[in-house]
């Protein structure tokens, strides 16, 4: 059997009312090398028998004791068979042109992963206009620095888009308290693996009442913040003795704190609101943007919240030197 130039990981437990329809939009992608690996993660329905009725050879099906999604996750990638992994969940719709933009986009980019837009739709097909701005910024940026910079907001990449080089799945998906795909995501930018995204939208992405990330306490807001402040201290902060922070409001006090929690000293925070620059905050001077001195290696930190802002400090960051994703980074 030849080795298929893609293999695409999709993980399923108890998922028989939308694997098929997940399934032939994979099916329905025009390039024909590649395969499906199919793990069934002990499911209690139908989902096999679904799953085997569409009787296409590209499709293999492994099952596992129910365990999780990262050891589905994973037993996917050791069945998988090529260089290139893509992922897929169960409940999710790939568009026809996937393979073709993303495998191109990787190859042209001498990227090691790649994702995609999305549009974030309900079980129904509607769109959600709940997630209306996260969708705004998850689609927001498509370039290598962009995707590190942003890493500690969010999964700047959405897991059932990722196409990567097997090396990067490879780094395992681990259990834990926590996101384990975003998880991975950072462990991996860390190790130096660029990323970057397709400016097409790939897939649409179902947000509905049952969905993990809505039900399980590993993808909740709290989850997501301790993940992104344990891989800044193993990160960007690891040895660090000295960090500065852009955002003395709402979103940069907390933050604040966390690092002088955390033994880090801050030699000054960047604001723009007039009646806090020239004092200090927690003993730390506030500065205006206008004064902000030169990229000395120092991390910087940046911490707004308002909707617009991160856009308008990149230019500044650039013109005093600052490394965007290199030596500062945004945080939520």
């Amino acid at each position: 059997m030849s080795v298929p130039e893609l293999s695409v990981v999709l993980p399923g437990y108890n998922c028989a009312a939308t694997i098929r329809r997940a399934l032939l939009s994979l099916l329905d992608s025009p390039s024909a090398d590649f395969e499906i690996v199919f793990v069934d993660d002990g499911s209690t329905d139908d989902t096999v028998s679904v799953v085997s009725a569409l009787k296409d050879s590209r499709i293999r099906i492994v099952r596992q004791p129910h365990s999780g999604v990262a050891a589905a996750a994973n037993l996917g990638v050791a069945e998988a068979r090529a260089s290139i992994i893509a992922r897929m969940d169960a409940d999710d719709y790939s568009y026809p042109n996937r393979f073709t933009l993303q495998l191109g986009y990787l190859a042209a980019n001498n990227l090691d992963a790649v994702g995609g837009r999305v549009r974030i739709i309900d079980p129904a097909g509607i769109p959600v206009p709940s997630m209306g701005r996260y969708e705004k910024w998850v689609n927001g940026f498509c370039d290598a620095d962009s995707v590190a910079a942003y890493r500690f907001v969010e999964s700047p990449l959405v897991n059932p888009t990722i196409m990567a080089k097997r090396k990067v799945f490879e780094l395992g998906f681990r259990n834990g308290p926590f996101p384990e795909d975003y998880d991975l995501l950072l462990r991996a930018l860390q190790a130096g693996y660029r990323m970057g995204k397709v400016p097409e939208i790939v897939l649409d992405w179902t947000d509905g009442p049952g969905r993990l990330t809505r039900t399980d306490e590993r993808y909740s807001m709290a989850a997501f913040d301790r993940c992104r402040r344990a891989h800044l201290l193993v990160g960007p902060l690891k040895n660090c003795g000295r960090c500065n922070l852009w955002g003395a409001g709402q979103t940069g006090k907390p933050w604040l704190r966390w690092l002088k929690e955390n033994q880090i000293e801050i030699g000054f925070v960047v604001d723009v609101d007039a009646r806090k620059i020239g004092r200090k905050i927690h003993d730390v001077p506030v500065i205006s943007h206008t004064d902000l001195p030169s990229a000395d290696g120092s991390p910087l930190l940046i911490a707004v919240g308002a909707e617009g802002a991160r856009e308008q400090i990149v230019p500044v960051l650039k013109n005093h030197g600052y490394r965007i994703g290199a030596d500062a980074w945004f945080v939520a």
